[in-house]
């Protein structure tokens, strides 16, 4: 599931960039689709970034890249082993609301960014998470444990004061949002009931064949009922 949209990114072949809480590297397999790039995933997490790993393994097996490089590691985001403006690009999809020091990771983000080049920022929107928050109160301690809410301007707000300029925003994930709210209803962590079960196929299914109906369905929808705010800024 593909929150970014790279097309905003402007990627071009040499470029470097960096998936940060790159997670099982879903991001991270995407822009190594690009043609010519360098890519590093960074997780916390030694099981993701091992998932990351054999991920992107399949990605060369299928020969299903752009030619260029990857590379993984262990990150803390607060506290970045990279060195200041070393990258073209920076990712950081569903991260932040689970970073308690959320100003110290903006901070880091910024630092290892170019001047002049790109962030994407995806976090939970506020109103569909919300609604998840007062269904279940194990939701926000489920899927490693969301610690905030944030509001548009408010996330806008805060990584605006650390040195970025906001260029484009959208929404993503429209048709999961009914599925997390079916989730809180029954419970955030059971696998048992069937018509969570049902949707979840559905889900599955519609990512792996992206079909021209879910995909529009999806777009009008986004709007409206997107899971996802994701916000795209460049580095001042």
């Amino acid at each position: 599931m593909i929150t970014i949209d790279f097309q905003r990114l402007g990627i071009k072949p040499g470029d470097r960039i960096l998936d940060i809480g790159c997670g099982s590297g879903r991001h991270t397999g995407e822009a190594y689709r690009q043609s010519g790039v360098t890519v590093i995933g960074a997780d916390l997490s030694y099981d993701d970034i091992t998932e990351a790993k054999n991920r992107l393994l399949l990605h060369e097996r299928l020969e299903e890249h752009g030619g260029g490089h990857w590379g993984l590691a262990a990150v803390d985001i607060t506290r970045m082993p990279f060195k200041s403006n070393s990258f073209d690009h920076v990712i950081c999809s569903e991260v932040l609301e689970h970073i308690r020091n959320h100003q110290a990771a903006m901070e880091e983000v910024v630092r290892v960014l170019k001047p002049g080049r790109p962030l994407a920022v995806s976090v939970p929107r506020h109103w569909p998470e919300r609604i998840c928050w007062t269904l279940s109160k194990d939701y926000a301690k489920a899927d490693k444990g969301h610690l905030r809410i944030y509001r548009k301007h408010d996330l806008v707000h805060r990584l605006q004061s650390v040195g970025l300029k906001q260029f484009a925003v959208h929404y993503a994930h429209s048709l999961h949002t009914p599925y997390w709210w079916l989730k809180c209803l029954v419970g955030p962590t059971r696998e048992d009931n069937p018509f969570v079960n049902l949707y979840l196929r559905f889900l599955s299914w519609d990512i792996m064949k992206k079909p021209r109906s879910t995909r529009l369905v999806d777009r009008l929808l986004n709007p409206v009922l997107g899971k996802s705010l994701v916000v795209y800024f460049r580095k001042e």
